[in-house]
């Protein structure tokens, strides 16, 4: 049993990478160590350290603890200001704190930065045994080494059952796979804009992504931390690819349509206003994340399948026991309403879906508060 990791070693923050490094301020980060990790592909992970943030206080029988997964580029800063070891402010202030939907007055609320991260979590800009970063050498992930990891966390922070386990998008995956690897540490699920396995188009926008970062000529196969200059274009670009896909083609065309950005001409070869919002998004991400780390965990959501070796997806979803919420987004293009259906459909103990009218596309499920707020507090009794 690893103990609470309290001391963070000095070390230079990186000029080629928005990750999280040794040494820099850990803001309202919490740390332990959760020893050796054998994953599926036969791989041991070795002294693995999980980043997390949580909020109230823990019963004393350890029974109100409720796990709040992110996505792709989030992390644990689920709420919280901007500051000091936080390059972004909390991704779901609308539904975590007092008296809300996740009422922290009631709840231990936790959030972990997931295995593969690069916001503390062991990743592949962590050191490696040898003290140098991990790079290239860094392991292939699945969805279901990412839940071990985290079900390791649990046992160290005293969690046998959580209340809930919550996830939208990415973290949706996770949190399927909690319930069925783990059916007894699971009371209720809310599932949101999310799959039971990854589609043929969702892996195809997630691997061409990956290949603008690698085909940086700064990407150096993965080991670039020593450099002066980093694949921040590769990622830059990989980002607003994601981004069309996030959002939905009416809101795109009520914002921007054909617009100029501020004054410039088109006819004289001047730039759109919607060319200008997505070079945007590429630059903030590029900020606050990891090159790499985008690439392990597009690698690990385009692994995920709840029927791999379990009889196919019906099978698995009938093992759920789990007091289950479904929520899609009507305008989701991405993760679109039959993926949510299907897991409505296939979860015995799933309410029928609910779908949130929003014109965000896949992203609502970060917007639409108000309308996510009241299922959560039906499945979770607040």
């Amino acid at each position: 049993r690893s103990e609470v990791v309290t001391s963070y070693p000095s070390a230079s923050p990186s000029p080629v990478t928005g990750a999280w490094r040794e040494g820099d301020f850990p803001g309202s980060r919490q740390f332990v160590g959760i020893g050796d990790l054998a994953l599926e592909s036969g791989f041991v992970l070795p002294d693995i350290r999980i980043a997390y943030e949580s909020w109230g206080v823990l019963d004393a029988d350890a029974s109100n603890g409720v796990l709040i997964m992110h996505a792709l580029t989030g992390d644990s800063h689920v709420i919280g200001e901007v500051g000091p070891g936080h390059a972004s402010p909390g991704w779901w202030e609308g539904l975590v704190g007092p008296g809300k939907a996740i009422d922290t007055d009631r709840f231990f609320v936790v959030a972990a930065n997931m295995l593969g991260g690069c916001q503390g979590t062991t990743g592949p800009s962590s050191d490696a045994p040898d003290g140098n970063p991990w790079g290239s050498r860094f392991p292939y992930l699945t969805v279901r080494d990412q839940v071990a990891a985290e079900a390791a966390f649990a046992d160290i922070v005293g969690i046998g059952i959580w209340h809930g386990v919550i996830g939208g998008s990415a973290g949706g995956m996770r949190a399927i796979e909690w319930a069925i690897m783990y059916p007894d540490r699971v009371a209720n699920l809310f599932l949101l804009a999310t799959t039971a396995a990854a589609s043929a188009e969702q892996i195809a926008l997630s691997a061409t992504q990956n290949v603008a970062i690698k085909t940086d000529p700064h990407f150096h196969g993965g080991d670039y931390y020593d450099q002066t200059v980093g694949p921040v274009a590769g990622l830059n670009l990989a980002r607003r690819m994601a981004h069309i896909s996030y959002r939905s083609e009416y809101e795109l065309g009520e914002r921007f349509g054909r617009n100029p950005q501020s004054d410039e001409a088109i006819d004289r070869g001047g730039s759109f206003a919607v060319e200008s919002y997505l070079e945007h998004h590429g630059t903030k991400l590029v900020q606050r994340f990891d090159a790499n780390s985008y690439i392990v965990l597009s690698d690990s959501m385009n692994s995920h399948d709840v029927g791999r070796g379990r009889g196919g997806v019906r099978s698995a979803l009938a093992t759920i026991t789990a007091s289950t919420a479904v929520v899609g987004i009507d305008s989701d293009r991405l993760y679109p309403l039959k993926q949510q259906q299907e897991l409505a459909d296939g979860i015995p103990v799933s309410g029928p879906l609910q779908v949130v009218e929003s014109p965000h596309g896949h992203d609502g499920f970060l917007i639409e508060f108000d309308a996510i707020d009241p299922v959560v507090r039906k499945l979770l009794g607040t």
